[in-house]
């Protein structure tokens, strides 16, 4: 049965309202439903061309869904007037590709010439599995979706390079194919699975020890579906290590007001 987010029917401006008021501090899986998701990564403007670049050659793990000015803290089309310095729950601070800090406000750390990158989440899509009968554990369970680091070589640009991460999901095995339909027509939020089973060929060793997030329970007669996973540009700063870098924390996501059904192809 599903466990009812109390953050579900509230409009994305509000819940941003609450996270920049320091009122919500966790992961957003569950909120807004009928909104759009986003990662974020924001670099200084030397890297933002190469990063730019990277985007582009990984669509499904990276989807660009805003690219902003240089220096502005406020996004213009995915949220406009959302101070991108506050309203995401929580933030990673990286520098020279080491996790140094995570908080939940980084005014202290913005800089002239950063430039920020929304890229689209699979929380997106987990309504319209929802809506399709289709039980997405992570939020019945009320946790943040389990994300793994896998074998998966990304295509490099410029100073990026690094391994795909993937989120999961336990689909039946007799629903796998219409949760695969829905996802691949929604392609700015990662699309349709990249993998669906056997987790070892793709490099996960433990499928009940994620790297990022929390263990979902899959269930007799349930094979494990993995989708790209905007957590990718982490795994790409760890291994690429700019001098300077800011991401969400994984599963606490910058909630857009982009209605879902505009990303649908």
């Amino acid at each position: 049965m599903r466990n009812e987010n109390p953050y579900r029917n509230t409009t994305p401006a509000e819940v941003r309202q609450l996270i920049g008021e320091g009122k919500i501090t966790g992961q957003t899986s569950g909120m807004c439903d009928g909104y759009a998701q986003a990662n974020l990564c924001i670099l200084p403007k030397k890297y933002a061309y190469d990063f730019l670049l990277f985007c582009q050659r990984n669509p499904k793990s990276c989807p660009l869904l805003e690219v902003g000015d240089e220096g502005n803290k406020f996004l213009n089309s995915s949220a406009p007037g959302c101070d991108i310095t506050k309203e995401v729950p929580k933030y990673r601070i990286w520098k020279n590709g080491q996790l140094v800090e995570e908080v939940t406000d980084i005014s202290a750390y913005w800089r002239d010439d950063l430039v920020t990158f929304v890229i689209g989440c699979s929380f997106s899509f987990e309504a319209p599995l929802m809506a399709a009968g289709i039980d997405v554990r992570n939020v019945s369970e009320n946790h943040n979706v389990p994300m793994y680091l896998t074998n998966i070589d990304t295509i490099p640009a410029g100073i990026f390079s690094g391994k795909m991460v993937v989120s999961m999901r336990p689909i039946p095995y007799n629903q796998v194919v219409k949760a695969t339909t829905i996802t691949a027509k929604v392609p700015k939020v990662h699309g349709s699975p990249v993998h669906i089973g056997a987790p070892e060929i793709i490099g996960i060793k433990d499928i009940t020890k994620p790297d990022f997030g929390e263990a979902s329970t899959v269930r007799e007669g349930e094979v494990p579906v993995f989708w790209c996973c905007g957590v990718t540009p982490q795994s790409v700063v760890m291994n690429s290590k700019p001098d300077f870098c800011i991401t969400h924390a994984p599963g606490h996501m910058l909630i857009t007001d982009i209605p879902e059904a505009e990303l649908q192809c």
